[in-house]
């Protein structure tokens, strides 16, 4: 039996796989670094979190950035808003963004963590 990938979504997942080691790999230093969690429960891959994953670890990677790393988790508790994603500053507060697709994921690279300000405008509601 041969390992031939069987669909374009077998291609997919590789390179989703294969993408986030890169960005761990690059990005070692935890304590330092900007951490950005995507919601990957059923409520945000339903959504479209997958492709706001991929429209990050794309953005972070086209931009050479390094000290950036994104993660998935599960349910980050917003079902209704979802995609959403947090962003992990050192030394500043959680930002949780909502609703998102990937033109707002690479936005928010260039904005937020690469410009320092917070887009206001995709802030989760409490």
């Amino acid at each position: 039996r041969s390992n031939v990938m069987k669909s374009i979504a077998d291609i997919m997942a590789i390179r989703e796989a294969m993408q986030s080691q890169i960005i761990l790999r690059d990005n070692a230093d935890a304590e330092k670094e900007t951490h950005i969690v995507v919601g990957m429960g059923t409520c945000g891959i339903n959504a479209g979190a997958r492709t706001v994953f991929n429209a990050l670890v794309d953005k972070i990677e086209e931009r050479a950035l390094k000290g950036v790393r994104v993660t998935r988790t599960g349910c980050l508790g917003s079902c209704s808003q979802e995609p959403s994603i947090e962003v992990h500053i050192p030394g500043k507060e959680v930002v949780k963004y909502a609703n998102l697709d990937a033109k707002k994921a690479v936005e928010i690279i260039e904005k937020h963590i690469i410009g320092g300000n917070v887009c206001t405008e995709y802030l989760a509601k409490a």
